[in-house]
């Protein structure tokens, strides 16, 4: 029998930042019911246990009796029936955090993302809810859920509903507009005064530009959710039918400095409909909210994504040379400063996410689903346009998976993925996976001649830290003073030397050290230096000696080939649709 879902989210006491739920379940016919909470969210492939923000539980039957109940997990409650039909929880979750994946309120909206903190009940999971939201007099809501009623939504199961965000304000700023049919919606909450010509303009191509590459679009409608901050902030999180994105500060985001981040995170999280909300990994197709959902997929979930998103930026007109190769240039400058890459490959790495993938981890472990991802989806792109003569690209296989898979709410796997390259390009690209996806070989031969094909050439450039070129080590300042080292190298004159993690740098040849080692190292350039340096139990002198050839974390930056014959030419606009 089809029971009933109905979810009420209480707006009240908002400097106290807690969030009041409450869930009632109707047509209980078993002796007790579960109530399970989220433990991780998708878009963030680690554990959130988002079960240590609830502060209180109860449970009550439709009389308001208390029933009784029990934890028997860190994120599920057991309540006893007691014979009772209808059974309400009632419970608070403390939301004072605010990025693109969180639950936050305060006086001036309430922003909800119900993976968070919305419970459900495990075997019913697959059942239609309804949600109503008891907010102050004139407050708006933004969503991509359907309303059936004043501040009140409806979902078709939990799955749904938790990957619908919303944010609830009097201060929302809106506009829409549409293409092939899919009216977009665009929200602001926060600080900031749009340029809405401009930005309708910009959106309106990047989204026509990914809409013809796919073949259509998966939902009718879909809503941008900007939380604009008054600091520095990029993050943002993809959704069925939305995606929330936080960023800032204010008033540089319609300036050059941050305007194509605001286009480039747009533009990623649109792409991210096609690619893996509606084209999902098998392991997770459905999403298993308890536990962690391994895949080595996030190649194509975050890399192809991240890859494309700047793509359709430049293909689009929104972006322009230099911007585009600025990202290229962000992108080879992670790669190559990254030593994991020769330790793990990306694929393990994808894997490793629930591990230690958002956070920087022992020295060269890992490499990034996105950076590396991105670097081998561009890649796969030259090659497949090599093969074909310029014929099909990467997003015609992206499209053939979508065809075969994600309209059908298929999860594909990896040979799913591989075979849609190969019957794209017309060869085996068995080589290619083994080596790049799979193993820890080195791209820096294949990545030259694929971008030669193009007309493309990367040129070294000195670093502008010669301690990073000549020496190989990274150093952050402590308190603008000393220089604590961050990363190192391996096998370069530092590591040979003897330096570590978390040296602290405090005088170079005498002289002490004052957020200024740059300059210092400028100053006695090409000569022997002598550090002092606190580590750990001690302090001590080190001697670093440049030689001629050696050079560390160099500077990568790809440039148009200027003799660029017409075939190299050709080919940059098949790939790009721009003039060379």
């Amino acid at each position: 029998m089809e029971g009933k879902m109905e979810y009420r989210i209480i707006y009240s006491e908002p400097h106290r930042h807690f969030v009041e739920v409450e869930l009632t379940v109707s047509d209980v016919e078993s002796d007790t019911v579960k109530f399970q909470l989220p433990a991780w969210r998708p878009g963030r492939y680690e554990l959130g246990n988002f079960a240590k923000n609830v502060q209180r539980f109860d449970a009550f039957a439709k009389t308001g009796e208390a029933l009784p109940f029990r934890k028997l997990t860190k994120d599920l409650w057991e309540v006893e029936a007691k014979g009772n039909t209808f059974i309400k929880i009632a419970y608070n979750y403390f939301a004072n955090e605010l990025n693109a994946g969180s639950t936050f309120v305060n006086k001036r909206q309430l922003y909800v993302n119900p993976v968070n903190c919305l419970m459900y009940v495990p075997e019913r999971i697959a059942e239609p809810a309804t949600i109503k939201l008891q907010l102050p007099d004139g407050w708006k809501v933004a969503t991509g859920m359907k309303s059936i009623g004043a501040n009140t939504f409806a979902v078709a199961d939990f799955h749904e509903l938790a990957d619908s965000p919303f944010i609830a304000s009097a201060g929302l700023k809106h506009n829409l507009f549409t293409v092939a049919d899919v009216k977009f919606n665009v929200w602001f909450q926060g600080e900031f005064k749009p340029d809405w010509p401009r930005i309708i303009n910009d959106f309106e191509k990047f989204c026509k530009v990914q809409i013809d590459a796919m073949g259509d679009f998966p939902v009718k409608e879909y809503h941008f959710l900007f939380q604009i901050r008054t600091y520095p902030t990029y993050h943002g999180v993809e959704h069925q039918n939305s995606t929330v994105v936080a960023l800032g500060p204010s008033y540089d985001i319609l300036k050059p400095v941050l305007y194509d981040e605001f286009l480039g995170i747009s533009s990623h999280e649109l792409f991210h409909t096609w690619n893996v909300k509606a084209l999902r990994p098998i392991e997770m197709q459905p999403y298993d909210y308890t536990k962690e959902n391994y895949t080595r997929l996030g190649y194509v979930a975050e890399g192809v994504t991240t890859y494309a998103g700047d793509l359709f930026l430049y293909q689009a007109q929104c972006f322009s040379d230099f911007e585009f190769f600025k990202n290229i240039h962000t992108l080879l400058q992670r790669h190559f400063h990254n030593y994991g890459r020769f330790n793990l490959s990306v694929a393990d790495s994808g894997f490793d996410t629930w591990l230690d993938g958002y956070q920087k981890g022992i020295p060269d472990r890992k490499t990034s689903i996105y950076n590396e991802g991105a670097l081998l989806a561009m890649m796969l792109d030259l090659s497949l346009l090599r093969d074909t003569d310029n014929e099909k690209g990467l997003m015609a296989a992206m499209r053939l998976l979508y065809e075969r898979f994600g309209k059908k709410g298929i999860g594909y796997t990896e040979k799913d993925y591989q075979n849609a390259i190969e019957e794209t390009g017309g060869r085996s690209y068995n080589q290619f996976f083994k080596d790049y996806y799979y193993g820890v070989k080195n791209i820096e031969t294949e990545l030259s001649e694929l971008l030669n094909h193009v007309g493309i050439e990367i040129r070294d450039t000195r670093s502008r830290l010669y301690f990073e070129n000549r020496f190989g080590f990274k150093v952050e300042y402590i308190n603008n003073r000393s220089a604590k080292i961050t990363d190192i190298a391996p096998d370069s004159i530092a590591d040979r030397a003897g330096l570590k993690l978390e040296d602290e740098i405090v005088s170079m040849n005498g002289i002490r050290i004052l957020g200024n080692l740059k300059e210092w190292c400028k100053y006695f350039e090409e000569e022997t230096i002598t550090l002092t340096v606190n580590a750990e139990d001690d302090t001590h002198k080190v001697q670093l000696t440049p030689t001629e050839h050696d050079r560390y974390y160099r500077t990568r930056w790809p440039h148009k080939i200027p003799g660029a014959t017409d075939i190299q030419k050709a080919n940059f606009i098949a790939w790009t649709r721009r003039s060379f």
